[in-house]
């Protein structure tokens, strides 16, 4: 790799690292290919993607970034997976680890926030924007279906009561 080449990496990482909602950081020595291509597939699906890049690339990415504290976990075979979501590359990362020992957590950085593992695990067992968005909704509307039910409740209850009266004028 020439030196245009590293600097461009440095570059693409630097903005990784600057836009992601989220970056896990974990050791994946004895994956196999296939593995790791299901992991890319996983990260893809959920809007994250998966980088493999030279350690010390990324740690000049990381210099000047609010999250360069997580260069202290940049050492061996090392991928980051990251995601604009906030919890998306967490929550497959984590889900991923659970299926594969090989697969190790070693922390990660969400906003200018570092995440030791645990912090890892708790951010990925947080809803999802989607799951976010679809209770805010459901509390949106819940009030609307209550009013509605409000006022079709008297109209349903006199229809009632008329037919019983009806019913016990023709059974006399």
């Amino acid at each position: 790799m020439d030196r245009a080449q590293k600097e461009k990496v440095v570059e693409e990482l630097g903005q990784i690292f600057e836009s992601s909602g989220v970056v896990v950081v974990a050791h994946y020595a004895g994956l196999t290919v296939a593995e790791m291509q299901d992991l890319r597939a996983r990260m893809r699906e959920e809007g994250g993607s998966v980088r493999v890049a030279k350690n010390k690339l990324a740690k000049i990415a990381l210099e000047g970034k609010p999250v360069a504290s997580i260069a202290d976990l940049l050492t061996g075979m090392t991928v980051l997976s990251y995601s604009e979501d906030p919890v998306a590359a967490a929550k497959v990362a984590e889900k991923y680890a659970k299926d594969n020992e090989k697969f190790v957590i070693l922390g990660g950085a969400m906003g200018e926030t570092a995440l030791d593992p645990a912090g890892v695990k708790a951010v990925a067992a947080m809803p999802s924007r989607e799951e976010l968005i679809a209770s805010i909704v459901g509390c949106i509307g819940a009030p609307a279906a209550n009013i509605a039910g409000a006022i079709g409740a008297p109209a349903s209850n006199i229809a009632s009561i008329l037919s019983t009266i009806e019913e016990r004028a023709e059974a006399a």
